[in-house]
């Protein structure tokens, strides 16, 4: 990767990818590619006499493997897989108790915004969105009954980001809390949170983990046995597992993350620079670009930054936008991100609608905002597919 001022990554990175949690050893036969193992229960020596797997929910072959294999790419002693990145969310959340108070990002993804919003308040939870990108307004917050700390960095759709050693320190000073970060946007190969001082990462899998647009997956990693006893018990109890099948997908992907993500930057930094020059946009969003207000706070907790960017389109109207997408060739409309295929979509009407008005606009979530996933394709032919798309709305 080009030096451009970031963290040195840990070179080491890619073998734990491959190798760790994947030994051969651990089968019978030596398999170097571990079995998909899609037995639902396993036998006993005896009543309640057995060696590691007792039911599927409780534990699986395969989805053993990926969890050390994620847990190892984030410095983790533990990691837990769930089959939605929501499903980890509300596992985590299960934690909590009636009256326990959430100081959540305000600016974050919206299926975590409409669960926090109208799910987890249901069941007697108190939660406070606040911009965590000031760390003082995440202190101001804290409440005695404060027990979870939520950020995403950077956020999503419009990328902020957070310090997470200064958040860090904040929670530890009340005791009672832990610090949750989603590090979706980032894949652990960019950054890890963990490191910095949070208790817990959060992954929607589906997006650069697994990056093949193909498995709906999220995950846990921690290294408080606290906190890993507790959503151990509750991945049993509640049972939103994945199946053996995308865990032996998620965990082939995961062999090629540190590759995948040095295309996905160098691909989201040129894609970048050109919009910021094209006359036809009105500004870019993207923590590796100088003009980025957070650009030296990248460089000092990330590794390097993924595909994903964002811009307002010069009109910043929802009629232009749509022309816009129109005319888009080598990109596709769709959700979600992180795939090895190019993918743009408007926030305001897709995955941030049901996030309330009001929200998107203090937020800057406008029908003008684009956001980009750059995937792996030649870089060139993302550029000119949104120069000519651009020029047939603007300059038509």
């Amino acid at each position: 990767m080009e030096d451009l001022g970031y963290l040195k990554n840990d070179p080491t990175f890619s073998s734990r990818a491959i190798h760790d949690g994947n030994e051969p050893e651990q089968w019978s036969h030596l398999a170097v590619v571990p079995p998909i193992s899609t037995a639902t229960t396993f036998k006993q020596n005896g009543p309640a006499d057995f060696k590691m797997f007792e039911y599927s929910r409780s534990g699986n072959p395969t989805r053993n493997c990926l969890e050390k294999c994620l847990a190892s790419t984030e410095n983790a002693e533990f990691g837990l897989a769930f089959a939605s990145g929501l499903a980890a969310t509300t596992t985590l959340t299960h934690t909590l108790s009636a009256g326990d108070h959430i100081v959540s990002m305000d600016d974050l993804y919206g299926g975590t915004n409409r669960y926090f919003r109208h799910v987890a308040t249901r069941f007697g939870l108190e939660i406070d969105f606040v911009d965590a990108c000031y760390p003082k307004k995440v202190e101001a917050a804290m409440k005695t009954n404060t027990k979870m700390v939520w950020i995403e960095t950077p956020t999503n759709p419009t990328l902020k980001l957070v310090d997470i050693a200064a958040v860090a320190a904040i929670v530890k000073k009340h005791g009672s809390s832990f610090l949750v970060v989603d590090n979706t946007f980032m894949s652990p190969y960019f950054q890890r949170p963990l490191d910095l001082g949070a208790d817990l990462v959060l992954h929607s899998v589906t997006k650069y983990i697994n990056g093949h647009t193909d498995v709906i997956m999220g995950a846990i990693c921690t290294n408080r046995s606290d906190l890993h006893e507790q959503l151990r018990f509750l991945q049993n109890s509640i049972g939103p597992v994945p199946s053996p099948f995308d865990c032996y997908l998620v965990n082939r992907s995961l062999k090629t993350l540190a590759l995948r993500m040095e295309q996905h930057m160098k691909n989201g930094l040129a894609v970048a620079k050109f919009l910021e020059t094209h006359s036809c946009v009105e500004k870019v969003i993207h923590p590796g670009l100088p003009s980025h207000p957070q650009h030296e706070l990248s460089k000092r907790q990330c590794f390097g930054h993924s595909g994903m960017l964002s811009f307002y389109i010069k009109g910043n109207d929802l009629e232009t936008s749509k022309k816009f997408f129109k005319h888009l060739k080598v990109f596709t409309l769709a959700e979600s991100l992180g795939g090895y295929e190019s993918l743009c979509e408007l926030p305001s009407v897709m995955t941030h609608a049901s996030v309330p008005k009001e929200t998107r606009d203090k937020l800057g979530i406008t029908d003008g905002l684009i956001r980009i996933s750059c995937g792996l394709e030649g870089t060139d032919d993302l550029i000119n597919d949104l120069d000519q798309a651009l020029k047939a709305v603007i300059l038509q």
